[in-house]
This record gives C-alpha cells, sequence and structure tokens, in this order.
C-alpha cells in the first residue's frame, strides 16, 4: 500500500486498523476457549479487519483457522464444495495430505479436484452429493475430523454468513448445519455477514435453528475521540497537519462509518499541502458524494414516489413519528399504514435501518447526495 496514510473499501490491518481493543479482546478470547461467535454490524463497519486480526492474533501450531466468504454461494449444494475445498485446503501442509485426508473423511463422496498451477492453493472440489444421504453430515463433519486427527482446534470463520438465508430450503439448511456444529468439540465458529437486518434474523428469531447458538457482538462505531486521535497522527506520519475540530469534523460528516471516515480523511489529505483547511474539507466532501453518485442513482431510481417522500423526510431529520398527522400531510406519505409498507421495503433495499424505533440510513454519504438532489430540485 505504500506510504498511503488511510485504507478503504479493503480489510485494514497494522497501523491503519484503529481501536477496537475490548471486541478484539472479545473474540480472541471466545476463539482460544471455542466459543461460537455471531458477529452483527451494517456493512464496512470493520468486522472482516477485525476478524482477520484477530485469525492473525489467534492461530499457532494447536489452533488452525479456516477462513470461507460464501458470498458467491447460491444453492447449498455450491456451499458444501466451497466448505470442503477451505477446509481440506486450510488444515492442510501439502496436497498430499489434502487428498489424504479427503480420502478418509470423505470417503462415500470420493470428491473430484480441479488442480491449477499450485496444488495447495489453487485447486477446488467437486462433490457429488445425494442430499438424503449421510454424505452431508459427512462434509459438516470434516473440520471436527480433522482437528481430531490432527489433536488441534479449529475455528471456522464463514463470511457473507446471511447468503444461507436465500437457499432453497434455507431453514432445512440452517438445521442440518446447527444439528451437527452444536456437538462438535474441537471446532467452533465465527459468523458474520454485510446484511444487518438478515443477520438478525437469522440470529434473533426464535423460530429459527440459529437462534441462541452463539455469543453474539454488536458491533458499535468507534467513538469520536478515538478517531481524531487515529486522523491526526495519520496526518502528522506524513508531515501534514490537521486540526483536532477537522478531524471532529470528519467523524460528523459521515457519522463516525468506519469506511467513510478512512475515505474522507484520504480525500481530505489529497488536497492538503500542509495544513489541511475547511476550503479541503468542502472540496473532500464533495469529492466523496461525487465519487458515489452513480451508486446512488442506481439504488434510487426505481423507489416509489412515497419510498422518495419518505427519504426526504428522513433527510429533513424526522427519524420517527413518521404516521402524524402533520407529517403524513407535510411530506404527502399517505396513510400510516402504506407508511409501514414504505418502511419494510426500504429495510429490505438496505437504505434504512431501524435502531429502538428511529429510523435512519444505512449509508451517512446517501444522506449528504439526497440533500444535494433535494434542494437542487426544489
Amino acid at each position: 500500500m505504500g506510504n498511503k496514510p488511510f485504507i478503504f473499501g479493503v480489510a485494514t490491518s497494522g497501523d491503519n486498523f484503529t481501536d477496537r481493543e475490548k471486541e478484539t479482546a472479545r473474540l480472541l478470547s471466545n476463539f482460544t476457549h471455542g466459543v461460537n461467535t455471531v458477529l452483527i454490524s451494517p456493512r464496512r463497519w470493520g468486522k472482516t479487519s477485525l476478524v482477520k486480526k484477530v485469525c492473525n492474533l489467534a492461530k499457532s501450531d494447536e489452533l488452525k483457522i479456516v477462513y470461507l466468504d460464501i458470498f458467491s454461494c447460491r444453492t447449498d449444494r455450491e456451499f458444501y464444495d466451497a466448505f470442503a475445498s477451505v477446509v481440506l485446503k486450510q488444515t492442510s501442509s501439502k496436497f498430499d495430505e489434502v487428498l489424504e485426508n479427503a480420502k478418509i473423511f470423505l470417503s462415500r463422496i470420493a470428491p473430484k479436484f480441479s488442480i491449477g498451477i499450485d496444488p495447495l492453493t489453487d485447486f477446488s472440489i467437486s462433490l457429488e452429493l445425494n442430499p438424503k444421504s449421510d454424505d452431508i453430515d459427512e462434509i459438516l463433519q470434516l473440520p471436527e475430523k480433522i482437528a481430531q486427527k490432527k489433536g488441534i482446534n479449529i475455528v471456522v470463520c464463514i463470511d457473507e454468513f446471511q447468503q444461507i438465508s436465500e437457499f432453497k430450503e434455507s431453514k432445512i439448511f440452517q438445521k442440518r448445519l446447527r444439528t451437527v456444529w452444536q456437538l462438535q468439540n474441537s471446532v467452533s465458529y465465527c459468523l458474520f455477514g454485510s446484511k444487518k437486518h438478515l443477520m438478525n434474523e437469522l440470529f434473533e428469531k426464535r423460530n429459527l435453528p440459529f437462534y441462541k447458538f452463539s455469543d453474539v457482538i454488536y458491533l458499535s462505531k468507534i467513538s469520536t475521540p478515538d478517531w481524531i486521535a487515529y486522523i491526526c497522527k495519520r496526518f502528522e506520519h506524513t508531515g501534514k497537519r490537521i486540526s483536532e475540530e477537522l478531524a471532529e469534523k470528519i467523524c460528523l460528516t459521515v457519522d463516525n462509518h468506519s469506511s467513510y471516515v478512512q475515505q474522507l480523511a484520504w480525500l481530505l489529505w489529497i488536497q492538503t499541502q500542509e495544513e489541511a483547511t475547511e476550503q479541503n474539507f468542502a472540496d473532500a466532501c464533495q469529492n466523496l458524494i461525487d465519487q458515489n453518485t452513480p451508486l446512488f442513482e442506481n439504488q434510487t431510481e426505481n423507489l416509489s414516489v412515497y419510498q422518495m417522500n419518505f427519504l426526504r423526510a428522513l433527510v429533513d431529520d424526522v427519524h420517527s413519528e413518521f404516521t402524524s398527522a402533520v407529517i403524513l400531510k407535510k411530506y404527502q406519505l399517505g396513510s400510516s399504514a402504506n407508511v409501514s409498507i414504505v418502511k419494510r421495503a426500504l429495510v429490505k433495499k438496505e437504505i434504512i435501518e431501524i435502531e429502538n424505533k428511529r429510523v435512519q440510513f444505512v449509508d451517512p454519504v446517501m444522506k449528504l447526495w439526497l440533500k444535494q438532489e433535494f434542494s437542487s430540485n426544489k
């Protein structure tokens, strides 16, 4: 990354990873003591960075980490293929060991291997599954069997875990995972994902299999004082200066949203010659909005008039009482029943979220963009 003082859009590490001491300690303790963990927060709040940091701290000869991103999995079959591949790959030091473990522990399935240039890292597995047989349990037991054979413990980290709610017959699939996983002694699981409302549903609904499966960690925002210290230090480290007031303004503008704090700080750093000015800040903000405009246009182009009216109210800092007669009339939201329908639709589209009955934008920069759009269309 060269000497880039602020990193965004990718998982951060080292000096670019700020704070999270409490969450790091709790997650590390869960990893080392075999406690299942679910990590829930909005997108781009630093979940992946946190998990990867703890993976590096936790891994040892006695504790292996298996990391799997299932974003591209659309079916349970694709999940099982990916799961078996990474478990074999990341618990083996040589390809012969991969083949040996596949032969011993997936004996009924006889997996087919597709091998690239480097056999140890560049391969995938195709499993000929009979979904009604014990084959699937054999796959889900794979990390436990390998852990017992090697006399080690394993933590399986699964990113974008909310994808499983999109699978056909998802509830049956979830039940199958939980039934096998909860009985494992040498393996624990860290499950996390970027769609907060789906993750909440998977682990908080009493009628779903993963209810009370694990220690649930709700990732909170990094505090403003921590961000201010971090931003000032990074500017200083590169021979530039920023006042604490301007650093605080970065945080307030993007509502302490981790990825956006880093991005806005970076855009301001680029504009700054020696010391950051208010004009530099204004230019950086506009730059941030402009960069995200195509995304926001795409997200809002098919919204109904009622949905856009609701967002107009939210831009005007109305966060509750949407069904009051005054708000319904002022923003032309129709009936109170219509407001409920609009809210549900916007939550599903991940444009808004509701915390303690208070509605807010998922993306703070979308609010800045809409504010400009609405004022220019008046």
